[in-house]
C-alpha cells in the first residue's frame, strides 16, 4: 500500500545523494515492480529481498550505526538527521 509522504521522503533523500536500497520479504523483484510502478526505482542503488536467516555475532538490536524506522516516523528527516540519529544509535 503506497504511502504517499513515504514516497516524497524517499524522493527527497534520493536528490540529497542518499543511497538507497529498497527490500521485501516478497523477494527483489516484487520490491522493484513496487518502486518501479511508483516511479521511484530511479532513487535505489539496489533491490534485495529481506534474509529469512542471518548468521552474525551480534543480535541485530545491538549493531552499532544501526537505527532502525518505522514508515510513518521518518517525517521529513534530512540525511543530517540520519547521520545524527545513527551516530547517537536512536532517533530520540
Amino acid at each position: 500500500m503506497p504511502i504517499p509522504r513515504v514516497v516524497a521522503h524517499i524522493q527527497k533523500l534520493s536528490k540529497e545523494g542518499a543511497v538507497l536500497y529498497c527490500w521485501s520479504s516478497n523477494g527483489a523483484d516484487y520490491c522493484k515492480g513496487v518502486a518501479r510502478d511508483l516511479g521511484i526505482e530511479s532513487c535505489f542503488a539496489a533491490f534485495l529481498p529481506k534474509p529469512n536467516v542471518m548468521i552474525d555475532d551480534q543480535p541485530v538490536g545491538t549493531w552499532k550505526r544501526l537505527v532502525c524506522l518505522h514508515p510513518f516516523e521518518v517525517d521529513d528527516a534530512s540525511i543530517d538527521n540520519y547521520t545524527t540519529w545513527v551516530e547517537r544509535g536512536s532517533k530520540g
